[in-house]
């Protein structure tokens, strides 16, 4: 086994049913929810970013690594228990191993409980469906595993705080490259969309700490600003810019100067918070914007603005109604998570800073290729690359070769034969394995032979 590794990466181990991904979502389901267009859904996502009163760390759930509960040969059971964990353990520096404490101690997790210390990663034992204080009695059976633990209800709640308490005192010094280069964040749109009275609502939010002088850069105003407190707070820098004008012969120098401004902007941001008009909808200028943001490979959120006038309307539309028009508008923005918001009454504000915090984290996101090509296998598992010119692609692994963007290398046998379709499927698979919203995702297939032997 590899030395553990210095990222906050943890991983949740344990057999089926025993509630990974009861307390995988407990952990994460928040964050996710704030940028997911249906509350109250968590996706079933290989990795997630947690963050824990601030401390935020790599959460891994291993429920797609291998089926436990499967009616075989002993032996095979125990290799498909030794491959799920071991997968696992590489990729992360602590484990969260996962018990069911009505099941009583397992033969299968004497099995996990025996990897994990031959892994030498610290490892604490949630003994999950401790509900009530009767069954937390029953926790204490699995001392005899030999690692610490700590009875919780996933479902209801209850220990939580206490395994993270423990947890997070034991990873790795969190780094934050922000503190010396401040993540920016650009606010454009056309005229009259609402960027400054957001901006203004924005910077009056208790959660973002502005600095007392404002700079200005290449006639853009940049604010600093952060999000969170301590040492894990991320800084950035707000870039305000002047609505896009509309692109006309006639057009005044203002106007030109505006463009460039814009375009300068959202080039120089990391993420781009798009800014619509919710009573108009988008146009064919807000159209040109996104074109704009895709070219330039940046992160983005969508804010669609004075929803509250839509509320007063005589004919009162929903979101769930105005979301697919929306996205039906701008198709090549779907991977942008949507906020409603207003300016005017504050409705949203708050969550759309939860917005800005989680976007900038997806777009620097790194994937262990253990866990990429976990992904990549599933996929071709579901649906193999189609065949062209009587050939098959081949795909052999991936690897992340960058962030922000989020740039992944794909080794096959001829990128030739790669199909568009199929491409876009695989980049809908990481998305849906490692959500990524608002993070664009460029793969690059690479030409490579067989390896030896296979």
């Amino acid at each position: 086994m590899e030395e553990t590794t210095s990222k906050r990466v943890v991983a949740i181990v344990g057999r089926p049913n025993v509630g990974k991904s009861a307390l995988f979502n407990r952990l994460v389901g928040r964050r996710v929810s704030i940028v997911h267009e249906e509350e109250g859904v968590t996706r079933d996502r290989v990795a997630c970013e947690a963050n824990w009163e601030g401390d935020r760390f790599e959460l891994i759930d291993t429920g797609g690594l291998g089926h436990f509960g499967k009616q075989v040969a002993s032996d095979k059971i125990v290799e498909g228990t030794e491959t799920q964990a071991e997968i696992a353990i590489a990729d992360a520096s602590f484990i969260i191993f996962v018990v069911d404490v009505t099941a009583g101690l397992a033969p299968l997790d004497q099995e996990v409980g025996r990897i994990l210390h031959e892994s030498g990663r610290p490892v604490l034992l949630a003994a999950n469906k401790s509900d009530n204080p009767m069954r937390e009695e029953g926790a204490y059976d699995f001392d005899q595993l030999g690692f610490p633990v700590i009875p919780v209800s996933a479902m209801h709640n209850r220990g939580i705080t206490d395994l993270m308490e423990a947890l997070i005192p034991l990873l790795p010094k969190e780094e934050n490259p922000t503190e010396d280069e401040p993540l920016r964040v650009a606010v454009v749109g056309r005229p009259n969309a609402g960027k400054s009275s957001y901006i203004n609502r924005l910077l009056r939010d208790e959660r973002v700490i502005v600095s007392d002088v404002p700079g200005t850069t290449r006639d853009s105003i940049e604010i600093p600003f952060t999000i969170g407190k301590g040492d894990t707070a991320r800084h950035y820098q707000l870039i305000d810019t002047a609505g896009v004008q509309k692109d006309t012969r006639n057009k005044s120098a203002v106007d030109w100067f505006s463009n460039l401004r814009t375009d300068k902007s959202i080039e120089r941001a990391d993420v781009v918070i798009m800014m619509l008009d919710a009573e108009t909808g988008p146009t064919t200028r807000d159209k040109k914007v996104a074109a704009k943001i895709i070219e330039a490979e940046k992160g983005c959120i969508l804010l669609c603005n004075k929803w509250d006038l839509t509320e007063e309307a005589d004919q009162e539309i929903t979101q769930t109604q105005y979301l697919p028009a929306l996205r039906e508008a701008l198709p090549f923005m779907g991977f942008a998570p949507v906020i409603f918001v207003s300016a005017k009454s504050g409705y949203n504000i708050r969550r759309s800073v939860e917005a800005i915090d989680y976007v900038a984290a997806q777009t620097r996101t790194e994937i262990t290729t253990g866990v990429l090509n976990r992904v990549i296998q599933q996929a071709i598992e579901k649906y193999p690359p189609p065949i062209a010119k009587s050939k098959r692609l081949k795909v052999f692994y991936g690897t992340q070769s960058g962030t922000n963007p989020i740039y992944f290398k794909i080794f096959v046998n001829n990128p030739d034969l790669a199909r568009s379709n199929w491409l876009a499927y695989l980049q809908n698979q990481f998305r849906a394995a490692f959500g990524l919203e608002g993070a664009p995702i460029f793969i690059k297939l690479v030409a490579r032979s067989r390896p030896k032997g296979r």
